[in-house]
């Protein structure tokens, strides 16, 4: 399924394609302050519909994921980095999907403090 997300003030808008059932609930420092609810696609799933230059980018520990968020409201609809397999991988914020319901997703904790 096709679905439109975005941040709050709509600047950052993207188009992502999954069937999103499940959910991770990080605990790592950024995840816990931002309250995510995270899913994972490959990359060529999301399509930002806003230019690039809109986006403001934020690494930390590892510096392996690229959290962006809005610079003008700041929400933070996805990241990149790359899955275990070595493939370019989204973590979408499924919070920033109005179309999905929260309520019915399989939330699983994951201990990204630990990591």
């Amino acid at each position: 399924m096709l679905y439109e997300g975005s941040c709050h003030c709509g600047k950052v808008a993207f188009e992502v394609e999954g069937e999103f059932t499940e959910a991770l609930d990080c605990n790592c420092s950024l995840c816990r302050r931002r309250g995510g609810l995270l899913a994972f696609v490959p990359r060529d799933k999301l399509v930002l519909k806003t230019p690039e230059d809109d986006l403001s980018t934020y690494t930390f520990n590892r510096h392996v994921i690229r959290h962006h968020f809005c610079a003008n409201c700041g929400i933070a609809p996805f990241g990149e980095g790359v899955g275990p397999n070595g493939a370019a991988m989204a973590s979408v914020n499924l919070r920033c999907i109005p179309a999905v319901d929260l309520g019915a997703l399989k939330v699983t904790a994951y201990d990204g403090e630990a990591k």
